[in-house]
């Protein structure tokens, strides 16, 4: 069961509605112009219902099969935001709005969910009903959780979500997936160390920040090299450093750091946060100052469940031929706090050998569209064969 033909001939419509989302990005919660255009294409397609509104600017297309006899409820889930980046392409279509650009290919993602919608609107070869989720705030903004706060699993049904990324570096069109855990939990540390600032040149009459820091940085490393078990994972990065004298001659009164934190298990989870703590408390004791930590948890452990990714990769493998098992992925994604709603999966579809995600030459190559389509439709065809 390869690629689905239907799919070959609207290529180039699905190509301009990518390339337009493209053109138009939107960041975080809005996605105003997105949104709008997803629930006009919905309506264009004669979805059975279209919501807007939900998680601030999310949008859920409803679709009935031919028949409901099972009452069955798949879920299908696209991000719409773009990246806080300036695009460097020098694409005909690249971004009009300044230090803003679909960087991740969630125009990609939206297109081809809306592929798949207009082919399911047309066929209605399935046995049940299918929740197209139109996703707001991917991208650091937990529009994922704020979707399911809204209510969206138990207002719809839902029993079961599937989520799916482009992924550059595999051969387009080609799939990959992991059962359990897959992407990592995404949390976030702010530290301030306070001291007692002074001239430089009277080092003694000081509590100095940048030292203290300096070593929290370093100390902080430990947690990976020393605390946790070898064979878990967990990166501790610091990731800013800024003192608040930018004189040369002045020991600055405070420093603050900044920096992520990346598990792929809450004991690790809870480890590196209490260490963390521990370790800025006691080497700014050492030196006779103090540390104020506020540690933020983000986005939890994206957890594949194990029949439906075999199910995933069953789908794939018949569109494509095969399916790889997918590396780990110590980036976030909060398709997370869908699967831990409902049970489900997330797929890697092949990107070609284009820029990584989040690089500001990134681009969405197109010929992906045809097997992410696809992928979509049989998912739910296979899932809820009609009656």
């Amino acid at each position: 069961m390869p690629v689905k033909n239907r799919f070959a001939e609207l290529q180039k419509e699905i190509t301009a509605w990518r390339r337009d989302i493209h053109e138009n990005p939107e960041i975080l919660f809005e996605t105003h112009r997105t949104s709008a255009l997803v629930a006009q294409k919905l309506e264009e397609f004669g979805c059975d219902e279209i919501t807007t509104g939900i998680g601030r600017t999310g949008v859920v297309g409803v679709i009935k099969g031919k028949s409901d006899t099972a009452g069955k409820v798949i879920g299908l889930r696209a991000d719409m935001d773009a990246l806080p980046i300036h695009e460097a392409t020098g694409l005909d279509y690249a971004s009009k709005t300044p230090n803003a650009m679909h960087a991740c290919g969630h125009d990609g993602h939206t297109a081809m969910l809306l592929g798949a919608a207009k082919y399911l609107a047309e066929t209605r070869n399935f046995d049940g009903t299918v929740v197209l989720i139109f996703q707001p705030a991917e991208e650091g903004g937990g529009g994922g959780k704020e979707m399911c706060d809204d209510g969206m699993m138990d207002r719809w049904g839902i029993q079961e979500v599937y989520g799916m990324h482009n992924w550059p570096g595999r051969p387009i069109g080609d799939f990959a997936i992991r059962s359990g855990a897959f992407f990592a939990a995404t949390d976030q540390f702010d530290i301030t160390f306070e001291g007692r600032g002074g001239h430089a040149a009277k080092p003694q009459e000081t509590v100095d920040t940048t030292v203290m820091a300096a070593q929290a940085v370093l100390a902080l490393q430990t947690i990976a090299s020393r605390n946790a078990d070898p064979v878990e994972q967990v990166v501790v990065s610091v990731t800013s450093f800024e003192t608040s004298s930018k004189a040369f001659n002045v020991i600055p009164q405070r420093v603050q750091i900044k920096g992520t934190v990346r598990t792929m298990s809450k004991g690790i989870r809870d480890l590196a946060e209490t260490r963390i703590k521990d370790i800025c408390a006691g080497i700014s004791a050492t030196f006779g100052g103090t540390a104020d930590v506020t540690y933020h948890r983000g986005y939890p452990v994206m957890a594949n469940h194990q029949e439906q990714t075999e199910f995933a990769a069953k789908v794939a493998t018949d569109i494509s031929g095969g399916c790889d098992e997918a590396p780990l992925v110590m980036g976030g994604e909060d398709f997370a706090f869908m699967l831990e709603e409902r049970p489900g999966a997330y797929i890697l579809v092949g990107n070609g050998d284009s820029a990584s995600v989040h690089h500001p030459e990134y681009n969405f190559n197109d010929e992906a569209i045809p097997a992410g389509c696809s992928w979509w439709a049989e998912v739910v065809e296979q899932r809820m064969p009609a009656a």
